[in-house]
């Protein structure tokens, strides 16, 4: 039977493979193919629109919303919302990832320069995301010609 838990078991790894490839081997063809083109959080993405909508309507939560913080927690504490929840940051956080590192590549930025931006992304989300903003401004994207 899937349960919450057994999903997460699943999700985890799943990004966290996305993780090490944009890490490890950001110009790989399987990079490309699996975590650059969008494929895995997209895959995550319709995950979460599984998991939100099976939450929402098998297992509804009285008091639970988006218009107070109570009325989140309350939401929240309902183990399949929390799950979608999590893997909504799965989702987000990884498709940021990926756009760092398209982004980079496209400016020539050196990918050992780019490992924090990447790193923050993964732990701590907007905090990585404003450090890669702050760290591209610094190159200029390659011409066309020298991208292809």
């Amino acid at each position: 039977m899937l349960t919450p838990d057994f999903l997460f078991s699943l999700a985890n790894p799943l990004a966290a493979l996305g993780w090490l490839l944009l890490l490890l081997a950001p110009r790989w063809r399987g990079t490309r193919a699996v975590v650059l083109s969008g494929a895995l959080p997209l895959l995550l993405a319709a995950t979460y629109v599984v998991l939100i909508g099976y939450q929402t309507l098998a297992h509804p939560v009285a008091g639970a919303g988006f218009g107070s913080l109570a009325e989140v927690g309350a939401l929240f504490g309902e183990p399949w919302a929390l799950l979608a929840g999590w893997v909504h940051y799965l989702c987000f956080d990884l498709a940021v990832g990926a756009w760092e590192t398209r982004d980079a590549q496209r400016r020539g930025v050196p990918h050992l320069v780019l490992i924090p931006c990447l790193a923050a992304t993964f732990l701590l989300g907007p905090l990585g995301l404003l450090l890669y903003c702050g760290l591209r401004r610094r190159w200029q994207p390659a011409p066309l010609a020298a991208r292809l």
